[in-house]
């Protein structure tokens, strides 16, 4: 019988076999369940589950899975969450953090939440869960590590951190510094490599062995008494989601979901921008995959010379920046950056439109409209509207090297013919051209008699 365990920093793939053979997938996240659904298992077991970056695993989909005859199961994190809230309509959760959010005793995501390495690094856990901060910190007070004030106190503390930073060294420190006895810091520093109480690994191991139980026992098809409703926003999701395998072959988060990754974009202050240009990126290729385009082997090759071309890169040097970026499938990359270009080329009436939009949002629409009025009123009285090169008596490298290293205060690229395209112009001539109207626009400006 086929069972699907969603799993990774709460409890590793090779510890859980230890309690129950099963598929063993990454953490859930939206359309996974679905995905599974198709495979016919005959349960289900969530224990940990992608949120904040990556759309998290739709109630809806446990549902039909449900409908559909599957048993799902849940503990410990994003299960113990999603099975206290389909408790009602037959998700089966276990374990004491599932009972304490059922109770209402806890009611933020933020329990169990914790950052964690990647894939690769086998999800090691890098935070720790609110949960086990509270279940430790009680054990340490039953054992007489810690008096009620201080546990108390901690407890606070440890709450009110984001749970990304939420550490035991952190803690430590912010306990220090908010005045907490010192002696009952450091024996609580000393008592944690043996005292730490990991409650979602144990509520985890007991959502594996409560399967194996019900497996041993005979578990027939799942029976529900709801009717599930095949909503057009569930048909949407559905066919969203049967675009992509439930066995992923790389990182489903490589490059956008590691909390270390992300810090670094946005301490550079690019964060903005580069979502922006990945929610253009996702639209271009579902536009492509709506209207059912697949381009054909000769159409790849050419996306992948003009990447190469882009980057002035050889066969070579390709593939070092493959391995540099790591990139784990090529032939998807290709294939999407295809659709891109494709969708470009076929909505850059509606791109400008919306472009006249975004630089009114970002206040530049304004200064742009009166510099490129002002630059046409003075070269008309110039008669230089379409000045040639002899009209500035100047050649064309010292007009690169002028609007280069003079105006953009950089080298002239070796690849002009890339840099127009990089930069928006369509051919080097249009770049030639507005470089030339610039340069007469600014000696004219500044009163100059060439030009």
């Amino acid at each position: 019988m086929k069972v699907f365990i969603f799993t990774g920093p709460t409890l590793r793939p090779e510890d859980a076999r230890q309690e129950l053979e099963a598929v063993y997938l990454p953490p859930v996240q939206q359309g996974d369940i679905y995905r599974a659904t198709l495979e016919k298992p005959v349960a289900l077991g969530i224990i940990d589950g992608f949120f904040e970056h990556v759309p998290a695993v739709w109630h809806k989909e446990i549902l039909w899975a449900m409908a559909e005859g599957v048993h799902v199961f849940g503990a410990a994190s994003m299960g113990a969450l999603r099975a206290s809230e389909l408790a009602a309509f037959g998700m089966e959760g276990v374990g004491a953090i599932f009972e304490d959010f059922r109770r209402g005793v806890l009611e933020d995501d933020d329990e169990v939440a914790v950052a964690h390495a990647s894939a690769e690094d086998g999800w090691r856990p890098v935070s720790e869960a609110m949960v086990n901060v509270r279940a430790t910190l009680s054990a340490a007070h039953a054992t007489g590590v810690l008096s009620e004030d201080t546990r108390a106190g901690l407890e606070r503390l440890a709450k009110s951190l984001f749970y990304v930073e939420r550490a035991w060294p952190t803690l430590l420190t912010r306990g220090a510094r908010e005045g907490l006895p010192v002696v009952e810091l450091a024996a609580l520093k000393d008592w944690l490599p043996r005292g730490r109480v990991d409650a979602k690994r144990a509520d985890a191991v007991a959502m594996l062995r409560t399967i194996r139980e019900r497996l041993d026992a005979g578990l027939p098809p799942k029976e529900t008494r709801f009717p599930f409703q095949h909503t057009d926003a569930w048909e949407e999701a559905r066919r969203r989601a049967s675009r992509l395998p439930l066995r992923p072959t790389e990182n489903p988060l490589e490059g956008v979901a590691s909390e270390a990754l992300l810090d670094e974009l946005r301490l550079r202050g690019g964060m903005r921008d580069a979502r922006r240009a990945s929610m253009a990126r996702a639209l271009a290729v579902e536009e492509a995959r709506r209207l059912g385009r697949v381009p054909d082997a000769a159409e790849l090759h050419s996306t992948e010379a003009l990447l190469r071309l882009e980057r002035e890169l050889t066969p070579e040097t390709f593939e070092r920046w493959k391995a540099e970026q790591h990139v784990d499938d090529t032939a998807r990359l290709l294939r999407d950056e295809s659709h891109v270009r494709w969708v470009e080329t076929l909505f850059e009436p509606d791109v400008m439109r919306h472009l006249a939009d975004h630089l009114r949002l970002t206040g530049q629409y304004g200064e742009l409209l009166h510099r490129a009025r002002d630059k046409e009123t003075v070269l008309a009285e110039a008669g230089l509207s379409t000045p040639r090169l002899e009209d500035a008596g100047i050649t064309e490298p010292a007009l690169w090297a002028w609007y280069y290293e003079e105006h953009q205060g950089r080298m002239v690229p070796v690849a002009l013919e890339q840099a127009a395209r990089e930069e928006g112009f369509p051919d080097v001539a249009s770049l030639r051209r507005a470089a030339l109207r610039e340069l007469c626009y600014v000696l004219a400006k500044a009163g100059a008699t060439a030009c």
